[in-house]
């Protein structure tokens, strides 16, 4: 058994995300829990903690996701 050595901290999300919707196979539109089809199965646990911890809930929008520090003048 392989145990996972990634850390799917907020920014690794984002990032993850915002590439997603870069190359068009996400929109910013569809819900979060979208990412779980591009995330291993056995790794979305740590995924859905760290969600948590930063206040996203799987309903929120990819858009909220990866759209918190473009609006740093707002």
């Amino acid at each position: 058994m392989i145990l996972s050595t990634i850390q799917y901290s907020i920014d690794v999300l984002q990032d993850e995300a915002r590439s997603l919707v870069r190359k068009g196979i996400v929109s910013r539109q569809q819900p979060i829990y979208t990412l779980c089809q591009h995330i291993p199965a056995r790794e979305w646990a740590y995924v859905e903690c760290e969600l948590e911890k930063c206040d996203f809930l799987l309903r929120d929008r990819i858009g909220d996701l990866i759209g918190s520090e473009k609006w740093e003048n707002d």
